[in-house]
């Protein structure tokens, strides 16, 4: 295990449990995180709250995280078993000057990771997260002595006031009054309880799979067609089931399978959600990062005065477009909605819950709703870096994408998108993991294909 890896970004710290991501590495990162946090909160204390998901590790790692909070003079509250979006709540909440989730969102059970977000919930932006990991290399941590130390408390009610705050966006009588049928599959982590709690309180009939968060994953925890396959059957042989969702283990990402037990996706997610969230409030921007479909634009042109705000990948990025163009709902084609009445952070009850109120003013089932829509083949594939010459390699990858088509638009605020006729390929190094992504989306699966074959080839990671 000692070339496993650590990942540090703007979106945290992730690596391989027992080796990179243990309990002292995160004492330490927490602390360069504390450290900071004191120089702008001056002779007062800071305020953190502290969440974890399902994963087994879960517990002991957030520990580390507040013990490391702790030592640097901060306040903290630990939460439990909490899903991202929820600590985000809880932050506001409780006014406190940031927390940390430890989580690894989608990654396999023996990676964890701490995600930092600041005192709106959000993920803190560049230049302050490679200070934090710049203390956290360094060490430069401001440890306090006896009397100085900071306190540790516990709370058991963030789930409860994650759930208000979303029932509080949706017509709860509305829904409640088609007592629909869902299946939700957890994945044995942080979202079981919460959504449990979400679609009892919306009048569900509740069929509720890998519920409980022991962190055994009992598939392949990324929400994607492959892994589903449990839950698409369990809708499917049901016949009852207007909708099945699924979590993934830190629970801001949603994906969907409609009542005949089709895998729509998660792409459909944010357009969905976005749908009904037009349906109330009428046009304006949507904020949406390179990657997503162009299902979005679709879904905006049919409101006077929609129209998507394109953003570099990632929650921090989308919030700022959302922030700046004062949109009522953004978010990514990950299965991530975020909703800013709730929180600045992707979160799958807030999507759950929009789905199942655009179901309930329709009338229509998904499918006949999602087959109404535009559809689009998008294709996504992914290369370890070091098969494709290491990180090293990644700039020279992306300028030979950026010139290979001279009548193409070229978007480079993230790695490179190109647009080319009604075709676009997002090629791109990943933030949490020593990856490359290729995303290509066209009008067909063959269109999609050809592509995302040309851009691989021009790129030599085919």
């Amino acid at each position: 295990m000692s070339d496993a890896p650590l990942m540090l970004s703007i979106s945290g710290a992730r690596g391989i449990v027992g080796a990179t991501m243990t309990p002292e590495i995160v004492a330490r990162y927490a602390g360069a995180f504390g450290s900071l946090l004191r120089e702008t909160t001056g002779s007062r204390e800071p305020r953190l709250v502290v969440g974890h998901d399902g994963r087994r590790s879960g517990s002991c790692l957030a520990s580390a995280a507040a013990a490391g909070l702790a030592g640097v003079g901060c306040e903290v509250t630990l939460l439990g078993v909490s899903t991202t979006p929820t600590v985000g709540v809880m932050i506001g909440e409780l006014g406190c000057d940031g927390g940390i989730n430890v989580t690894a969102s989608h990654n396999p059970i023996e990676w964890n990771g701490i995600k930092c977000l600041d005192s709106d919930g959000l993920a803190p932006p560049g230049p302050v997260a490679s200070e934090i990991i710049a203390r956290f290399e360094g060490s430069r941590l401001d440890r306090m002595a006896g009397a100085d130390c900071g306190s540790i408390r516990h709370r058991d009610d963030a789930s409860r006031i994650h759930v208000e705050k979303v029932l509080a966006i949706v017509d709860v009588e509305l829904v409640r009054s088609k007592r629909f049928r869902v299946v939700l599959d957890s994945v044995a982590a942080s979202g079981g309880p919460a959504g449990r709690m979400l679609l009892e309180a919306l009048g569900c009939d509740l069929v509720h799979l890998h519920g409980r968060p022991t962190g055994i994953f009992p598939h392949t925890p990324e929400p994607t067609e492959a892994n589903l396959t449990e839950l698409a059957k369990t809708v499917a042989e049901d016949g009852t089931a207007a909708v099945g969702f699924a979590q993934d283990p830190d629970a801001d990402r949603l994906a969907i399978v409609d009542g005949n037990g089709r895998y729509i996706g998660e792409e459909r997610t944010l357009v969905l959600a976005t749908l009904r969230t037009m349906q109330r409030h009428g046009g304006g921007p949507v904020a949406a990062n390179l990657s997503t479909s162009r299902m979005i634009d679709d879904v905006c042109a049919g409101f006077p005065g929609g129209r998507v705000v394109r953003t570099a990948v990632g929650e921090a990025n989308v919030v700022q477009g959302i922030r700046e163009h004062q949109g009522r709902i953004g978010g990514e084609g990950n299965g991530g909605v975020i909703v800013p009445e709730v929180c600045f952070i992707r979160d799958s009850l807030s999507a759950m819950a929009l789905v199942l109120e655009l179901l309930a003013e329709d009338g229509r089932g998904l499918a006949a709703i999602v087959d109404a829509m535009p559809g689009y083949a998008m294709i996504k594939r992914k290369w370890d870096l070091s098969s494709v010459g290491g990180k090293s390699a990644v700039p020279r990858i992306l300028e030979k994408v950026a010139g290979h088509w001279s009548e193409g638009r070229v978007d480079d605020a993230d790695g490179v998108r190109v647009d080319v006729g009604d075709a676009w390929v997002h090629v791109r190094p990943s933030n949490t993991e020593p990856i490359i992504r290729l995303i290509a989306e066209a009008p067909t699966e063959a269109a999609a294909a050809a592509i995302a074959d040309e851009a691989a080839t021009v790129a030599g990671i085919s």
